[in-house]
């Protein structure tokens, strides 16, 4: 870490300043003058590293105009006015409803359209939204008050105290068999307290009534992001009996409290560790305090990174993990044979120039048709090759710069960098849920550094994992739980099932995916040939490979439909199994 904060702030600003002048002459010219250097420097610095787990695959078609916060009634106005001028006409937009766009060569990214801007929100339009943006809480609520029901249920209330449940509004609104098809349900939102000084955790939760809950599905968001962004996944998955739906804000992220981020050890692996536990000890206290003995995990990008170091600390409570495109998975992210392609071919570039819509879309050279992962047939040569990032892009990433501080450092230009990732990454979705997550999306990159500080401590440049999963995958499940003692042997995890999910355009490579079931497969085989009758039959290890077609990193809300349907079949697998279990006990 630099010594020298002065330094770090001057250069963001200068780094700022170059980016302005570059994007301002890019906005004002059309077709293709805008050099690849530019563009990789935005992608890495503004909208950015900034989500290290947003990153769509290479297409491009118009972004969208974001309009100004202050335009916007639902900023300030009841949640149940901006509920019932809602004229979208789904919020569970199909990709199949959005236009066939055509597929670039394999390993390049088509040209930008003349006139698209990389900032399609304008000078004027971005100060005003600086100056009378809505707060993170507030923010929260608009994305919350777009789950199907809950909205119609709060509209329907003529008591002036029903709100949307959100981190604006702690409490709860339940739903009726008028309004709600697979109620009465009752949607919550708390903020959990934990120990010791400003540390607690934002929780939304969903579950059905009248009925015993013997189940529940913790949802974890990745790097910089919030539990809103789960708002099409909440409904959907909450319809099954005898589940509770948990989703949280990482310690220091989302709407949770925001501690000093700080790191004490000196050896290199001790940070690791200690900047995992930061996150992860929080997650065990909330358990705690929540009372659940075993419970099923999603984990989303660097969600799921912290959810593996989760399972190994603390083992014996999870049923079933389930890790939506994983962040840290590979040990060589640079170990290629095929030469790597030009600068204007490079993966990290096109991860913040090309358009959401393409990567909604099911491309005929997909490599895993039918999102059939036994069915892939690519060739190495089919996948854009990763470059090496540039020293400015390591040198702020190791002086743990982060990507946040370079929007609060733009001020009234901040939420006209975030709308270089926003219009991109949401545009196929309908308008107001385009505007509603722009509006998310910027009060959560805007607001105090607390858990982005991480970021250099578990990964290098790239999102590349400095300790990672697939060299810690096969312990996973395979941990003792109490340690033997004179009078009893030691009780160990039998394993449980592990699925990891990707997009069919996902930048994250299925191939790790693919490489942990192997070694997974490898460590139960081992553990088989030296197990008694017994542990044989308690013997739960299993892991499966899951493509979701037309969608990328962000796979639960680019094909919501196909993405819910898998996690419900798994519930549905994880419920059997626990009534299986009350049956013979």
């Amino acid at each position: 870490m630099l010594l020298h904060p002065s330094s770090i702030v001057f250069h963001s600003r200068k780094l700022i300043s170059t980016i302005t002048r570059s994007y301002h002459q890019a906005d004002t010219t059309t077709g293709t003058t805008t050099t690849a250097s530019a563009a990789a420097a935005v992608a890495a610095t503004a909208a950015a590293a900034s989500v290290i787990a947003n990153r769509p695959p290479p297409n491009s078609v118009s972004a969208p105009n974001l309009v100004s916060a202050s335009s916007r009634s639902r900023a300030t106005g009841d949640s149940r006015e901006m509920a019932a001028a809602d004229t979208s006409p789904s919020p569970y937009a199909s990709p199949d409803q959005q236009p066939n766009l055509p597929t670039p060569p394999a390993g390049r990214r088509p040209p930008r359209q003349p006139g698209m801007a990389y900032f399609p929100l304008g000078y004027k339009e971005a100060v005003q939204q600086w100056w009378s943006s809505v707060s993170p809480t507030v923010a929260e609520r608009n994305v919350i008050s777009c789950i199907p029901y809950l909205r119609e249920a709060v509209a329907a209330e003529t008591s002036p105290l029903a709100r949307i449940p959100s981190a604006e509004d702690p409490g709860q609104a339940l739903t009726s068999g008028q309004n709600d098809p697979y109620g009465p349900r009752i949607f919550k939102s708390s903020m959990v307290t934990l120990s010791g000084k400003n540390r607690g955790l934002n929780e939304f939760s969903v579950e059905r009534v009248g009925e015993p809950v013997d189940d529940a599905l913790v949802m974890l968001h990745g790097y910089g992001a919030g539990l809103g962004f789960y708002y099409k996944n909440f409904e959907p998955l909450s319809r099954l009996a005898g589940w509770k739906i948990y989703a949280l804000d990482w310690l220091g992220m989302g709407n949770s409290k925001r501690p000093p981020f700080r790191i004490a050890a000196k050896d290199p692996k001790e940070k690791i560790t200690e900047a995992e536990n930061w996150f992860i000890d929080a997650l065990e206290e909330w358990r705690k305090i929540r009372k659940l003995e075993k419970f099923t995990v999603i984990g989303h990008s660097l969600g799921g990174y912290l959810a593996v170091s989760y399972a190994l600390k603390y083992p014996g409570h999870i049923k079933k993990l389930i890790l939506a495109s994983p962040v840290g998975v590979p040990e060589d992210p640079y170990a290629v044979d095929a030469e790597m392609p030009e600068p204007t071919e490079s993966t990290m570039q096109a991860e913040f120039t090309v358009d959401q819509q393409a990567t909604t879309a099911h491309h005929s050279g997909s490599k895993v048709p039918n999102g059939n992962i036994q069915s892939a047939g690519a060739t190495d040569a089919e996948t854009p090759k990763r470059r090496p990032y540039p020293n400015w892009l390591v040198w702020l990433w190791d002086a743990n710069v982060s990507p946040f501080s370079i929007i609060r450092l733009a001020g009234p230009l901040g939420p006209r960098f975030v709308s270089g990732w926003t219009a991109r990454r949401f545009n196929h979705l309908p308008e107001t849920e385009r505007q509603t997550l722009h509006d998310y999306a910027y009060s959560l990159f805007r607001q105090k550094g607390s858990g982005e500080y991480v970021l250099p401590y578990v990964l290098a440049p790239g999102a590349h994992a400095r300790r990672p999963i697939i060299n810690r995958i096969h312990a996973v499940g395979r941990q003792t739980i109490t340690p033997a003692t004179e009078s009893s042997p030691a009780v160990k995890e039998n394993g449980f099932p592990i699925v990891f999910m990707y997009g069919e355009n996902d930048w994250m490579d299925v191939a790790g995916g693919l490489a942990s079931e192997e070694r997974l497969k490898e460590a139960k085989a081992k553990v088989l040939l030296q197990a008694t009758d017994e542990e044989k039959k308690k013997e739960n290890g299993s892991c499966k490979v899951i493509v979701v077609n037309k969608a990328g990193h962000h796979l639960y809300l680019d094909n919501p439909e196909e993405f819910n349907d898998y996690i419900t079949k798994e519930m549905n697998a994880t419920r059997k199994e626990t009534l299986h279990a009350k049956a013979q006990s």
